[in-house]
């Protein structure tokens, strides 16, 4: 009975310690020590965990693994003074500028229907907008400017200013001269253009800016005759100065108005042709002869 008892007392202890054995192998295989059998390749440890921030909290000038300082982050600036886009073009004349080449602007631009008006030499809006008219036409950038792109395309597109172009002898523009100015010796008054031309045998001697009678009292139209030349005269109808007076039709008279030259045609005359350009007024009274014809047309 005894030899039993021990026989099981062997058994039950060698079988408790087979399942010692099995359960610290497992346990050693699971936490990767012991002599668990190797993996295929080698294991790399996990990376730390990132420190709370980011990576502009390091020192800018802390060196990276190839011992460079590192790029800084974000897209590199632009310097403020490094010019952006094409250069803008050399402006030759623009607004307020003075001088003869902007007389000689305004006369191209006569020439081709831009610029309704004698040249003055002051680059003004009226010559800007005409130049932009220009441009457009031209298909050029409208910069009211003159640039030198602008400025070839006029000068092959327009011939050289005539002195009388450039410093013409009339504010207003002279229409076509009626047939019966094309002989003899003409005072040509145009009521349309607002002209007189002192013509002589079809040609024109001088012109000037003049102005007519109101509605009330019109200047008669037709043709007519110098009648008489008074140089300093003296209105007594209307009390008021008549100088350099030229009588064609009783006493509607060419003379020269100081209201005219101040006001323009902000007023009118009682029927004489009024003058405003005195020395040019003095230079014809000294050609005009009394015979000589008068002709007042629309």
């Amino acid at each position: 009975m005894k030899r039993s008892s021990s026989v099981i007392r062997r058994v039950v202890l060698a079988a408790a310690s087979v399942a010692l054995a099995a359960g610290c192998t497992a346990q050693a295989a699971g936490s990767g020590g012991g002599s668990a059998s190797p993996t295929k390749g080698p294991t790399t440890s996990a990376p730390a965990p990132a420190a709370s921030g980011t990576a502009t909290d390091a020192p800018t000038d802390a060196p990276t693994g190839d011992g460079k300082p590192p790029s800084p982050s974000g897209t590199t600036a632009t310097p403020t003074d490094a010019p952006s886009g094409t250069p803008e073009p050399d402006v030759l004349m623009g607004d307020g500028d003075e001088n003869e080449q902007v007389r000689e602007l305004q006369a191209r631009l006569r020439q081709l229907g831009y610029f309704d008006r004698a040249p003055t030499g002051f680059y003004g809006t009226m010559t800007a907008g005409s130049v932009k008219a220009f441009q457009k036409k031209q298909g050029l950038p409208r910069t009211g400017s003159v640039e030198e792109a602008t400025w070839q395309r006029l000068l092959g597109a327009s011939r050289k200013p005539t002195a009388d172009e450039l410093k013409p002898s009339t504010t207003n523009q002279l229409d076509t001269p009626d047939a019966r100015c094309m002989t003899g010796r003409v005072l040509c008054i145009s009521k349309e253009s607002r002209t007189l031309a002192w013509m002589i045998d079809g040609k024109v001697v001088s012109a000037m800016d003049v102005r007519f009678g109101s509605e009330n009292t019109p200047t008669r139209e037709g043709t007519f005759t110098v009648e008489r030349k008074v140089r300093q005269d003296w209105s007594r109808l209307y009390h008021t100065p008549m100088p350099l007076s030229m009588y064609f039709s009783r006493g509607q008279a060419v003379h020269y108005s100081a209201d005219f030259a101040a006001r323009g045609y902000n007023g009118a005359s009682h029927g004489c042709v009024n003058v405003r350009d005195r020395a040019k007024l003095t230079a014809l009274f000294d050609q005009v002869k009394v015979g000589d014809k008068v002709v007042v047309h629309w």
